[in-house]
């Protein structure tokens, strides 16, 4: 029997959207847990920065920056992390967008393409990318970040909620046609968790109230709450999970 199910040692992942936040929280961990780590997100200092952290602590890293919403960037980021690794065992699509808050009437078409592109069409570009190596293998895992505004849309957040609801189901076909491979994927659900992409959410007394209001586990949520489930579902701990919906989200949606 398998003692240590969160080890990952051997394994190779692709963290995007990892300069801060959730994505930095889940390149360190699987990082301190044996993975070689490819941080990514749209500035190379940024991404340094992660890569160094993580070396320093004694893992292993690599910094690659690339702009989800340009495909050539995507295709990149999977072929370097197969030439300097020779393999890819792990992705968490984590890097999002959203440059709209308010009524869904006023994103313009441009607004709508561009949450689009980063928030479906770069996750299901990655994986596609990065399929081949996975298929070779027999395994791989594909986590895929959305967000409880995919299964409950939220005021001011509209089309997000559409990317995002939209992502839920490319993960569920993902798993569905790939599993046959040896290839699992599942989707994460956060909550309000302080990061600063949603700044103008929690830093909203009204927003943070309504919130709390509602939450059996009386906090907010932080950027390692979605990193340990991260590293489960990266990990064989859960070797017979795919195609599931996890909500980390102190239970909001009860």
């Amino acid at each position: 029997m398998q003692t240590n199910v969160m080890d990952l040692s051997g394994k190779v992942a692709i963290v995007t959207g990892a300069s801060k936040g959730i994505g930095e929280s889940c390149a360190q961990l699987l990082a301190a847990h044996g993975a070689k780590v490819v941080v990514s997100s749209r500035k190379q200092e940024a991404v340094d920065e992660v890569a160094q952290s993580i070396l320093k602590a004694g893992g292993e890293a690599t910094a690659i920056a690339a702009h989800m919403g340009n495909l050539e960037h995507i295709q990149a980021l999977a072929t370097q992390t197969k030439e300097k690794y020779g393999r890819i065992d792990i992705i968490v699509n984590n890097a999002a967008t959203n440059p709209v808050f308010g009524p869904t009437e006023q994103c313009s078409p441009d607004a709508f393409d561009k949450i689009m592109d980063v928030n479906v069409k770069a996750c299901f570009e990655l994986a596609k990318a990065s399929l081949p190596t996975m298929k070779a293998q027999k395994s791989g895992s594909i986590i895929n970040m959305s967000s409880i505004g995919g299964i409950r849309p939220e005021p001011g957040l509209g089309i997000y909620s559409v990317s995002k609801a939209a992502l839920i189901m490319l993960t569920k076909v993902m798993a569905k046609e790939w599993g046959m491979y040896g290839i699992r994927a599942n989707v994460i659900c956060p909550g309000l968790i302080q990061t600063k992409f949603s700044e103008a959410l929690w830093k909203n007394e009204k927003i943070t109230q309504h919130f709390m209001n509602q939450l059996p586990i009386a906090r907010l949520g932080q950027p390692d709450d979605i990193g340990k489930l991260t590293l489960f579902l990266a990990s064989d701990a859960s070797a017979y999970s795919t195609g599931s919906v996890f909500t980390s989200d102190g239970g909001f949606l009860i």
